[in-house]
């Protein structure tokens, strides 16, 4: 098993609370196209219930497509001209470390950082 690990955490900014039941897929990047390698849901806390990657853990690069307009339309957020649909992040892991990759996010921005 590699020594490194990838999680997520959302934090709906607009209702200053976790974001839970948001869809996520991440994807194994390579060139021009992508590989699916997961899709899951947010829980109550805004987390994913295992990493995303553990034992399956590799360098490259990854990208995480968050559904935030379909989170924000179920919680029957009504937006006149909609703004953000899905937000991908796309990073590098480039050691066998733990990677966490938080996204702070309303109906109309969002922002993320490597957190630890």
């Amino acid at each position: 098993m590699a020594g490194g690990s990838l999680t997520t955490h959302v934090l709906d900014t607009m209702h200053g609370k976790p974001a839970r039941g948001m869809r996520l897929e991440l994807h194994y990047v390579h060139g021009d196209h992508t590989h699916h390698l997961l899709d899951s849901y947010t829980n109550e806390d805004g987390r994913v219930d295992r990493p995303l990657l553990d034992e399956d853990f590799q360098q490259g690069e990854f990208e995480i497509r968050f559904h935030v307009g379909q989170y924000f339309e179920r919680l029957g957020v009504e937006i006149e001209t909609p703004f953000l649909d899905v937000v991908p992040l796309r990073f590098t892991i480039s050691e066998d470390k733990h990677y966490h990759v938080p996204l702070l996010v309303s109906p109309f921005s969002y922002s993320t950082y490597r957190g630890s």
